[in-house]
This record gives structure tokens, C-alpha cells and sequence, in this order.
């Protein structure tokens, strides 16, 4: 049923969100949201962005306000009646019902569509016509689900919205993390402003990847990708507990394994200037397999030379470039 009412709704919001938005729309992801983050600040004149976190998002939405925002485009009052049961049910955890008065539940087939649909009001559109007509210079948004950017032109227009921005969000339930919610400088005058200063130029995290100001071989300002350190270190840990609890299955079934998490590593972090980064991942999924591969047994150690025998045999699958560089 979720399914069907989430299909209708699709067909109706897609007609109201903004460009800026790319999570859990159709013929839209994150990929084509990093490509945006690319053409904003090496195209526009963007010198300033504003990193937003929000705080437990989908356990904070305000259930009333999520309905009348609803009931802006949807007056089917079945409709209506079947979505506030859904936002409204608990969860059964460890054999207890547990009921909250906020949020909407994450796992549910329509939590993705209400979850933009919120945000499309309490952020995108407010953003486009509210306060950049307000603003001295250009700015642009980049949003992804809950996590977005804001990219400015001027410093002063930066810290004006970020003052007003947890007004707005404190208006409908939301709360922006106070660390983790920073500007940065970063554009082209960003790298010679911060040689000026004695320090490093400014980065930011968005999407898994960490955004850093350089120049390319051609010596033309540009902005690389890497994997977030945190990430890195998630997906490293996941593999070391995987291959912890099945040593002692077949060798070749590992491998299967391995590959298949080697596959989608690189198919989501295989992006271009992110190659050290997925060929560290490869290496410490290497070293991992091997220091494990020798816990099965206390019989002869396998040695690095046994080891790259054994991986001629059953290889792993190498580092790959996945999309395409934006603008080809």
C-alpha cells in the first residue's frame, strides 16, 4: 500500500521540487549530486560554503506540520488518514512497542518521499525565494536527502543565513549540529587566501567524500575528492568482522565475497581523483584476508609469496574509475 501511495506522490511532488534536490528521486543520485558540487564552485563564483547537518532528522519531523504540508498538494482525505497512521506507528524493539510523538520511522517505503518532501519545504524552497533574492552575491544548494550544502559567492552572505538558519529550522522541529554545521572558504581565492594566513585551505565532507581546493596538471583551479577518513576506517572495520566470523568457510567463497564489497566500493567511491583512496581500500582488504586466512589453522604461516600464489588463483577484484569526469 506504501508503495502505491509513494508511486502517486512521486508522480505529483516531482512536478514541485527544485533542481537542487537529488536524494530518492527518480533518474537522480549521488553521483549527480557531487557533479553539481563541482560545476558550483569551479564554474560559479562560489568563495564560501556552508556545511549543514541536522540532528536525528528523520526522528524529528513534526508530525502536524509534516500533514499540512501534505495537505498543500493532497486533499484525498484516505490519503491523508493512511499517511498519519503510518508516520504514527512504532517500532517493536527487543519485544517492546515503543511510540514517539515525532519523526516519521526510517524503513518504511514512504519515510524517503515525506522525509524530501519536508525538507523541500522547509529548506529548498524557502532558500530560492526567500533569501537569495535577499542576498549581495550568487549562492546556490545541493541537497541529498538531509545532507546539503549552501555555496556562496560572499563571506557576508554566508553568515547571514547561517545566523537565521536554525530560526527556521527550530520552526519546524529541526536542529542543526552546532560543530558539525561550519562555513569554510573554498573556491579559487580560497588556496592563496589561506597561504597568506600560514594555514591549509578550508575542507568539507559531503556525500562520503571530502571536497579539497587544488589545481590540476594544467595548473587551472579544480576540486578533488577523497574518501572521508571515517569511511575509509567504517568500511576496513566491516570487512575485518566479516572475515573474523567466516575464516573457515571455503576459500573461494571469500572470495566472492570480497570482490562483491570490492565492486561496490568502487562503483560509489570509484570516482576520478579518488583513485589513492579506493587502491588503499583494495590494500587493506589484501591485508586483511591474509591476516585471517592465517587464523584457520595453526599449521604453516601463509607467507606473502603462498599469498600472491593463492590471489593468482582467486583475485581480487583491482581499483576502478567508475563515472565519467562531469562535463565530458
Amino acid at each position: 500500500m506504501q508503495k502505491a501511495v509513494a508511486e502517486v506522490l512521486n508522480a505529483i511532488y516531482e512536478q514541485d521540487f527544485l533542481g537542487c534536490s537529488y536524494g530518492f528521486r527518480p533518474g537522480r543520485g549521488a553521483h549527480q549530486a557531487l557533479d553539481e558540487v563541482g560545476r558550483a564552485i569551479c564554474r560559479r563564483p562560489t568563495g564560501w560554503i556552508l556545511e549543514l547537518d541536522i540532528t536525528a532528522y528523520f526522528d524529528s519531523m513534526v508530525r502536524d506540520q509534516l500533514m499540512e504540508l501534505v495537505g498543500k498538494r493532497v486533499s484525498d482525505r484516505s490519503v491523508l488518514r493512511l499517511i498519519r497512521k503510518w508516520i504514527q506507528v512504532g517500532v517493536i524493539d527487543e519485544g517492546r512497542l515503543l511510540v514517539t510523538e515525532t519523526g516519521t520511522g526510517q524503513g518504511q517505503t514512504i519515510s524517503p518521499l515525506l522525509a524530501n518532501l519536508y525538507l523541500h519545504y522547509v529548506l529548498d524552497e524557502w532558500f530560492e525565494e526567500i533569501v537569495k533574492p535577499r542576498l549581495r552575491g550568487q549562492a546556490s544548494e545541493i541537497r541529498f536527502a538531509d545532507d546539503a550544502i549552501l555555496c556562496f559567492q560572499y563571506r557576508e552572505d554566508a553568515e547571514k543565513v547561517k545566523s537565521v538558519l536554525s530560526k527556521r529550522f527550530a520552526k519546524y522541529g529541526l536542529t542543526l549540529h552546532p560543530e558539525k554545521t561550519r562555513l569554510v572558504e573554498l573556491g579559487r581565492y580560497a588556496e592563496g587566501n589561506a597561504k597568506r594566513k600560514g594555514k591549509k585551505p578550508g575542507t568539507f565532507d559531503f556525500l562520503g567524500f571530502t571536497h579539497i581546493c587544488t589545481r590540476s596538471r594544467q595548473g587551472k583551479f579544480t576540486v578533488h575528492v577523497g574518501t572521508m577518513r571515517k569511511r575509509l576506517r567504517r568500511g576496513l572495520s566491516a570487512v575485518a568482522q566479516w572475515c573474523q566470523e567466516h575464516r573457515h568457510e571455503p576459500v573461494v567463497e571469500q572470495q566472492k565475497i570480497h570482490n562483491a564489497k570490492l565492486r561496490g566500493h568502487n562503483q560509489y567511491y570509484g570516482r576520478p581523483t579518488n583513485y589513492p583512496c579506493i587502491w588503499k581500500f583494495y590494500r587493506g582488504v589484501r591485508h586483511i584476508w591474509r591476516k585471517w586466512l592465517n587464523r584457520r589453522t595453526r599449521a604453516r604461516r601463509l607467507s606473502w609469496e603462498r599469498y600472491a600464489g593463492l590471489l593468482r588463483q582467486h583475485p581480487l577484484l583491482l581499483p576502478r574509475i567508475m563515472p565519467a569526469w562531469t562535463g565530458r
